[in-house]
């Protein structure tokens, strides 16, 4: 199978040969800074052909360089900015000139800012709206003919700020809650289209190691989940073209919370929220 990823890095792309008896629950766990660069690890293992692109060419190289020593066959990259609207574009021709296709697309790439007041100008909002939300419909649109020649799957990491508002995070949350909208409305016209390519949504928490866990670093009190556990159950989500995953699995249970029991919500929202820290941000 071929497969597009959008990381942490900025984006993956890569071609995947699944066997029909893989179990993703079986799969090596590896080291890296973010979820996305622990899912381009999980599938170099599995003899995956990667075509990598981020803004720094630098980390690109670093992890072409670990993926074919976890055994990648081929590896490509292509240093790239989704901030910037013309990207996208140039980015999923690359993929499909160099893959032929797609099977997969999984969108991870993100953008994020501190906690507390710096983050809530209109300019701050309008660049997380283009790197969280507009590059996934434009990466979406162009793959999109591709997925349905193959009636493959699109995977969206999305954060349980996509369900769950909280304090101090306006422009973050309001990215993510678009996706869910977006993406929630595509579902429900490819079904009625006939369109047989799955959508899985998958709402994380903080993963260690990543860049979003240092912008909240004294302000939340959560803990942050691992990131190659997280990867992994992304992974699961998509193989078995599952609707959603929650990871950790509590998040499941505090989205379910939103609708029946708002005030017990704002009551759990407020414990894991050190206050005073994030007003003076």
């Amino acid at each position: 199978m071929k497969v597009l990823l959008f990381t942490g890095l900025g984006a993956l792309f890569f071609s995947y040969y699944w066997d029909d008896n893989f179990d993703p629950g079986e799969c090596l766990v590896g080291e890296g800074a973010g979820v996305g660069e622990e899912l381009a690890y999980h599938y170099a293992r599995l003899g995956s052909h990667l075509v990598l692109t981020a803004h720094t060419e630098a980390l690109l190289q670093k992890v072409v360089g670990n993926c074919r020593k976890l055994g990648a066959p081929k590896v490509f990259y292509i240093a790239a900015d989704m901030a910037s609207p013309e990207v996208p574009e140039s980015v999923v021709q690359f993929a499909l000139d160099k893959l032929g296709g797609l099977d997969y697309l999984v969108l991870n790439h993100l953008g994020a800012t501190p906690a507390g007041s710096r983050s809530r100008s209109v300019q701050a909002t309008r660049w997380l709206m283009q790197v969280n939300f507009v590059s996934y419909v434009q990466l979406t649109s162009l793959a999109l003919p591709s997925l349905t020649d193959s009636k493959g799957s699109l995977v969206v990491v999305s954060s349980l700020l996509g369900q769950v508002p909280t304090s101090f995070s306006r422009p973050y949350s309001a990215a993510k809650f678009a996706l869910d909208g977006f993406f929630g409305s595509l579902r429900r016209e490819l079904d009625v289209q006939d369109v047989n390519v799955a959508i899985t949504m998958c709402v994380l928490g903080l993963r260690d190691r990543a860049s979003p866990a240092e912008g909240v670093r004294g302000v939340t009190r959560a803990k942050a989940a691992p990131g190659p556990k997280a990867a992994l159950a992304v992974i699961r989500g998509g193989a078995t073209r599952a609707p959603g995953v929650f990871y950790p699995w509590r998040f499941r249970l505090l989205c379910l919370l939103r609708g029946w029991l708002p005030h017990p919500r704002a009551w759990f929202i407020r414990q894991e929220l050190n206050v005073t820290a994030a007003a003076a941000a």
